[in-house]
């Protein structure tokens, strides 16, 4: 792989400078010593799992979008490998080889990634941490947002907007309403990928309001053997004289048909809609955030009790950390990029407009078992994007008219 972007000759941490923009490369191979130094202080063991990876596990937990966003290649019996994209997956592999599924493990790790970034360079250098095993969760998940703030300041970056967000509440409310089949797999995937809004439940309720006129049929086809329902619905379409709707076919209706009864429920009720809305539209204080919630949960007589009590605790041991939860933005509709999130999620980010994230992380409590492991591993941590810091950094010492916001020893 070449190119002519300076920021992507990282080789690796610590590399000379060369060329223009090593400064910037310099900057983040420094920055990251200092902030493996601080993780190993708080208690992570260094680890660097293989730059090169199978490409298979990152389609499967994370979806085929990233493909068009990773470097690929192949070996020689022609298994698809990949550039290392992030390091979540990649130390959670490493953990599990060296057998310690089951034990309580906390790591960082320090290395470039390549992934295609619009406006921005495809090979940069990340630092982070991974804590596996603590039944603890929301004290783990107060411990990793304090690290996260904590490597923030020792980089040097003097303000930063904190978002956090919960996938379990999300995943809680699709339970208690007794979504299923479809349904629920496109509100989760619409959720992930941040497509989900008043005109996406709207599209939901009309398909609803459409398939329920289909009701009773759809009854009928439950259960059925595929080939003699595929033949029962086109017979009552030749009955009707249906050959083709829209183009298709009497054989694609009737599949079509079958794909519904096998999802069970599709849609959502008008009500349910209206649910989801105001579920969606609750953000600001954590602590009013949860009011908020349990008020739902009242309104619409859903049980949403110990996904608001998580919340509740989480927030308390974020206190004792002495993070302010006032300098935090909590919204129920904050859902990180990646399908194997489980539960708290967070971003950091620059205060200034198209800020991109700084520091993104979250739980993940089912990944090391689609890995693998034999049972289900709390699994929390984080990602600090060290070029976007340095960049965050020297905009904040021009704006001040000074370089001297930079910690002490950092040029």
């Amino acid at each position: 792989m070449t190119t002519s972007d300076p920021d992507m000759a990282t080789a690796a941490p610590g590399a000379s400078p060369a060329g223009e923009g090593a400064p910037a490369v310099s900057r983040a191979a420094i920055d990251g010593a200092k902030l493996l130094d601080l993780f190993m202080s708080r208690g992570f063991a260094r680890i660097e799992p293989p730059v090169l990876q199978p490409l298979e596990p990152f389609l499967d937990l994370s979806g085929e979008d990233l493909r068009r966003r990773m470097f690929i290649t192949a070996d020689a019996q022609g298994h698809e490998l990949c550039l290392r994209p992030e390091y979540t997956i990649p130390v959670s592999r490493l953990h599990l080889e060296r057998g310690a599924a089951e034990t309580s493990m906390a790591y960082a790790y320090l290395g470039p990634v390549f992934r295609f970034r619009p406006g921005e360079t495809g090979e940069f250098v990340q630092a982070g941490v991974e804590d596996f095993g603590r039944q603890d969760r929301e004290a783990a998940d107060a411990e990793i947002l304090d690290v996260a703030q904590e490597a923030l300041r020792e980089m040097g970056v003097a303000h930063a907007t904190t978002l956090i967000g919960d996938v379990g509440l999300f995943v809680a409310l699709i339970d208690a309403m007794q979504l299923s089949g479809s349904t629920a797999r496109r509100l989760r995937r619409s959720y992930a990928t941040g497509k989900i809004d008043a005109q996406a439940l709207r599209a939901l309720s009309a398909q609803s309001a459409t398939e329920n006129q289909h009701a009773g049929l759809l009854a009928a086809l439950q259960g059925q053997d595929p080939a003699a329902a595929r033949l029962f619905v086109e017979d009552i379409l030749k009955i009707a004289g249906i050959s083709s709707i829209s183009g298709r076919s009497a054989h694609q209706i009737a599949a079509r048909f079958l794909e519904q009864a096998s999802n069970q429920q599709s849609g959502l009720a008008h009500e349910q809609a209206l649910i989801f809305e105001r579920f969606l539209g609750i953000a600001g204080h954590p602590d009013e955030a949860a009011d908020a919630l349990r008020a739902l949960a009242a309104d619409a007589k859903l049980d949403l009790a110990r996904a608001i009590e998580t919340l509740d605790i989480r927030n308390g041991f974020m206190e004792a950390r002495g993070i302010e939860l006032a300098n935090l933005r909590f919204a129920t509709g904050f859902g990180r990029s990646l399908d194997y999130y489980t539960g708290f999620v967070f971003e950091m980010r620059a205060k200034h407009p198209d800020a991109k994230p700084l520091v993104g992380g979250g739980r993940y409590d089912g990944l090391l078992q689609r890995l693998g492991a034999p049972l289900d591993v709390p699994a929390v941590g984080c990602s600090i994007w060290l070029d976007r810091i340095a960049t965050s950094v020297t905009g904040q010492g021009e704006a001040s008219g000074s370089t001297s916001q930079r910690s002490a020893g950092t040029p």
